[in-house]
């Protein structure tokens, strides 16, 4: 199947799947006389693999290493434990870090009510303080 038929049934982008071919996620197609992408069945089911590992938030190092495993079907699954749990701590942290951007947007907005002007509003003069105090530490 052509590019544009693999990107309909895979529901990715033409340049997306481009690039996983670039990263060496996708093993090249082969091609026609007129230079065209050919892909197969087995192109086809890689892809949704890759889009999945995409949907579970995975990055691409994270995948090139799962598809290495996958590609030796009789070595241990070691280093794809090592990767889903490296990934697992990697979220943690995002989830904290996130957890505090919560908490510092949600002061920032109990500091001005709706009815206030602009040039009373609290979230903006909270965040010219940062912005005068980081000035004047530099």
């Amino acid at each position: 199947m052509k590019i544009g038929q693999l990107a309909d049934k895979t529901g990715l982008s033409i340049q997306t799947i481009r690039f996983y071919e670039r990263k060496k996620l996708l093993s090249a197609p082969q091609r026609t006389q007129s230079n065209y992408r050919l892909y197969s069945d087995e192109a086809l089911k890689q892809l949704l693999f890759i889009k999945q590992c995409r949907a579970l938030d995975m990055t691409i190092e994270e995948i090139n290493l799962v598809l290495e495993t996958r590609a030796n079907p009789d070595y241990s699954c070691e280093s794809v434990n090592a990767t889903i749990d490296k990934h697992i701590e990697d979220i943690e942290s995002r989830i904290i870090e996130l957890n505090a951007l919560q908490k510092t947007l949600l002061s920032f907005r109990s500091a001005c009510e709706d009815d206030k002007k602009v040039k009373d509003c609290g979230v903006l003069q909270q965040l010219d303080n940062i912005v005068t105090s980081r000035a004047s530490t530099n």
